[in-house]
């Protein structure tokens, strides 16, 4: 086994397990009444991402691993770990509302609206540096971008409307 495909299967495991904490979390949020926000663009995220993963295990395995590259990539996990931590319960890979909860405004939310994204956005230019894949960098890096601004206009137009209801006390 390479040094690259020692990462990769760590990552897989990682983003595997991470699809199961988030299948769970969604389900007993949907069982107190949460609502699911814009699920149509859902598979796009799921498609731009295992397509990214995918694409490190074809063309990264055998590469030589840039260890500043990937240093930057285990600082990303730390960020990645402090917002799950923070959403603990409440933390999915869908847009899921809870509209008789306030908005999580603890940990890096303090910061920035929406931290996660940060932090994917870096792991998926990040990731690929670490394996001497600076084309799938770039060509990733677009592709989620692209993918986020859709996202990201949902979960907001989600969190007003979430807002307000809690303003109003109507959930």
């Amino acid at each position: 086994m390479t040094p690259a495909e020692l990462i990769l299967g760590l990552v897989t495991l990682q983003r595997a397990g991470e699809l199961a904490v988030s299948r769970y979390n969604t389900g007993r949020l949907l069982a107190r009444g949460a609502v699911e926000v814009a699920p149509r663009h859902y598979l796009l995220i799921v498609a731009v991402h295992a397509a990214w993963l995918i694409s490190m295990w074809v063309l990264g395995r055998d590469q030589p691993v840039n260890v500043v590259a990937l240093c930057g990539y285990l600082v990303l996990q730390g960020f990645r770990f402090w917002v799950v931590r923070t959403l603990g319960p409440r933390w999915t890979t869908r847009i899921i509302i809870l509209p008789e909860h306030p908005l999580v405004s603890a940990g890096p939310y303090r910061f920035l609206s929406h931290p996660n994204y940060a932090v994917v956005a870096g792991e998926i230019a990040v990731l690929p540096l670490a394996l001497n894949l600076p084309l799938l960098a770039a060509v990733f890096t677009i592709l989620n971008a692209a993918v986020l601004v859709v996202r990201i206009r949902a979960e907001n137009r989600a969190l007003a409307m979430s807002r307000e209801a809690i303003v109003r006390g109507t959930p």
